[in-house]
């Protein structure tokens, strides 16, 4: 099993002398066993269920696993805060896209840098040759789908920091992804898929944008892109950096957009300057209500100079806007505030700062990245994190208030439903939690070692249950609980298998209502895909 270790650290006490600190003790599995009298003994422990989960369907069967270190205590991402969105991977620059009523995020692989350097290292971003994955569809709870390897699908990229993704329906009537990245500061490179996982190609087998493009001039560092599509099906693409010839700190003059072709791929327009004052990097944008919305990162320079009344100087390294409804005439440009402080102001250590809108299921949500996890994976070398927060915009004005970043984060906008196939790697947050991936279909599957657990939020039995099933490979056990770690017992698999199988057990404790679920696993000889719980007819 090809096991990817993640960035958990402990202190110095073992996980036992922890859990005996904290009053937890170790389970005996055999007290906790599918027979045992704390399970529901009303269900027909004969009868077959019918599960949707794919596969092969076995009984669970007593090997005589127990799981040590039961309820292990630590995790980076505290069990009452909803950020950052995932806990054991390290990213950054989010972007967003809406696909089939999920939300996939995609940000710079910090994690790559991170294992290429160690803890005592620095995010230096050199290493950094692919882009990670999550979704959501309750805001809450991510999976984590893994990475798009860069350095695979386009060799000729140095780096690829600060993706911008959208999507159009094309004439084929399939909805095509494109997504924009730095290639290093040297450019914009430029991959498409037909689906938000992939898989994903390189159209053009070189940088789409690079100082060397044909009527680029004044941008010496073409970086960082920002792409949006308009109500007449148009695509758009912003990027830029560095001081143009003539440029000054208050109007550095190196802030580029382009039209995009009808392929995406391809420019159908000169390209025209954004004049944002102060500008430095983090370009991205948004069309809303027929106006185009260009957002950056604002430098770390004294604003000595000010020429806009309406509007206070922006603090150093936060977050700032402009507006028009002509991209390409300069001069319609208006400096419209801004709206994020950085995370440092925030209570959230400082940072760069990188921020991505986006309209989800009728909100606004406002995705920035912070260095505040990073102490608790016992590193402080910049290693950043993507969190989010819900912001305001004025849809009508095109006018986004000022937003915060809080560790709390949002709160959850559906319940889990467990009795359709759930991801094992999507949760709140984890403790100890390894991942695995196949190349041949895509998958990511999870293990960790004894005592591991994911905490899943908000999930809605709001009918009496019958059965539950895990798909898994391996020797293992996995048990499951209400509310807390050592909440109620609801059911338990036990396997040894030497393919994914899924393992189902008829004894289910009875739980009504919304309930947070704990899954702790036996060790890491196992992998857990998916899980489900049937309704009782």
């Amino acid at each position: 099993m090809n096991m990817k270790k993640i960035v958990f650290v402990l202190t110095a006490l073992s996980i036992a002398a922890a859990l005996n600190a904290c009053g937890y003790a170790s389970a005996d599995s055999s007290a906790l066993s599918p027979n045992s009298a704390t399970a529901s003994a009303s269900v027909d422990e004969n009868a077959v269920p019918e599960f949707d989960i794919k596969g092969e369907l076995v009984k669970s069967q007593s090997h005589g696993i127990k799981i040590d270190n039961y309820g292990s205590v630590f995790a980076s991402k505290p069990e009452e805060n909803a950020n950052p969105l995932i806990a054991n991977i390290f990213c950054a620059d989010p972007t967003a896209v809406e696909y089939d009523g999920r939300l996939y995020v995609y940000g710079t692989n910090d994690q790559q840098q991170y294992e290429a350097v160690g803890s005592d290292g620095s995010n230096t971003y050199e290493k950094i040759k692919s882009i990670v994955m999550l979704s959501t569809d309750d805001m809450v709870n991510w999976t984590y789908h893994g990475i798009i390897d860069i350095e695979k699908i386009s060799p000729w990229a140095i780096a690829s920091w600060a993706p911008s993704v959208t999507s159009r329906v094309e004439e084929d009537g399939k909805t095509h992804f494109y997504l924009y990245y730095s290639n290093s500061g040297c450019g914009v490179g430029v991959i498409t898929a037909e689906n938000p996982l992939g898989p994903w190609t390189d159209p053009l087998g070189e940088p789409l944008v690079s100082t060397s493009t044909k009527g680029l001039k004044g941008c010496p560092n073409p970086f960082d892109p920002g792409v949006c599509i308009d109500e007449n099906g148009t695509g758009w693409l912003t990027f830029g950096g560095g001081k143009a010839p003539g440029g000054s700190e208050y109007m550095p003059g190196s802030t580029r957009i382009v039209q995009l072709g009808e392929d995406m791929i391809s420019f159908a327009s000169e390209f025209a300057e954004i004049p944002a004052p102060y500008f430095f990097e983090a370009s991205e944008l948004n069309y809303i209500n027929g106006t185009y919305v260009y957002t950056y990162n604002n430098s770390w320079d004294k604003r000595l100079q000010w020429e806009y009344k309406d509007f206070s100087r922006p603090a150093a390294c936060s977050m700032a806007y402009m507006t028009t409804k002509t991209p390409l005439d300069t001069d319609s440009w208006k400096y419209s505030g801004d709206y994020f402080k950085n995370p440092g102001e925030q209570g959230l250590d400082y940072s760069n700062n990188h921020t991505h809108l986006q309209k989800y299921s009728d909100k606004y949500y406002l995705f920035y990245h912070a260095l505040f996890p990073q102490k608790a994976l016992g590193t402080e070398g910049g290693f950043r994190s993507l969190c989010v927060n819900e912001i305001i915009i004025n849809e009508e004005t095109v006018e986004i208030l000022k937003g915060s970043g809080t560790k709390k984060g949002v709160e959850q906008i559906k319940n889990v439903d467990p009795y359709k196939v759930n991801q094992a790697e999507t949760f709140f947050t984890a403790s100890d939690i390894l991942y695995s991936d196949s190349e041949e279909n895509g998958n990511m599957f999870i293990g960790g070692n004894s005592g591991s657990w994911t905490y899943v939020r908000g999930v809605d039995f709001s009918e009496k249950t019958s059965s539950f099933a895990a798909r898994v490979n391996g020797k293992g056990r996995i048990e499951v609980y209400a509310d807390s770690i050592d909440g109620e017992y609801l059911a338990a698999v036990e396997f040894d298998c030497d393919e994914f199988k899924n393992v189902y057990s008829n004894d289910i404790k009875q739980v009504e209502g919304v309930h947070d679920l704990y899954f702790v696993i036996s060790g890491s000889g196992m992998l857990f895909d998916e899980w489900q719980f049937l309704s009782r007819k």
